[in-house]
């Protein structure tokens, strides 16, 4: 079951679902939360994923600046994007996200992995600029829309090595 704004808002003000917001009635939305943009950052090598994870590496990432106005001008390409807001997870709840619909049109998209139940923290996604003329964005932009799903069943909950990531 997807939760909608009225069980969204109580989790923010109960349990802290969400912190860090911009502007709490802008982003609650009728069956989501939109996470805005904190920082872009560019990748500067490669990275390694392997079933274990006992070679896994990340790669190395810089962040770009924004302008004077508060935009930042992407060229066609792959980057990582940090979001404003720190996402708090209650057992029973998981979340995925998906890109809103006015970054597709410009000809982007974001990718992102599950929200585990039990998870906390300041997530980071996958920006995919597709259009060859590149994208606008301005800082804290509206980029993706959380989505609230209710995990049946006991969980013990997250406790990867992005459990508390800023």
């Amino acid at each position: 079951m997807i939760l909608g704004r009225e069980e969204i808002l109580r989790l923010i003000r109960e349990a802290s679902l969400i912190t860090g917001w911009v502007d709490l009635d802008r982003q609650l939305q009728p069956a989501g939360f939109d996470l805005t943009l904190m920082e872009v950052r560019r990748f500067r090598g490669r990275g390694r994923v392997d079933f274990s994870n006992e070679r896994r590496a990340l790669p190395d990432t810089e962040p770009l600046p924004f302008d004077r106005d508060g935009s930042i001008e992407l060229p066609p390409g792959a980057y990582q994007v940090v979001f404003n807001e720190v996402v708090s997870l209650p057992l029973d709840v998981a979340a995925l996200a998906r890109p809103r619909s006015s970054l597709l049109r410009c000809g982007a998209t974001v990718e992102t992995a599950l929200w585990d139940p039990g998870y906390r923290g300041r997530s980071r996604a996958l920006l995919i600029v597709f259009n060859d003329k590149g994208v606008v964005l301005e800082k804290n932009a509206r980029i993706v829309q959380l989505v609230f799903i209710r995990v049946l069943g006991a969980s013990v909950g997250y406790s990867g090595a992005y459990q508390g990531e800023q």
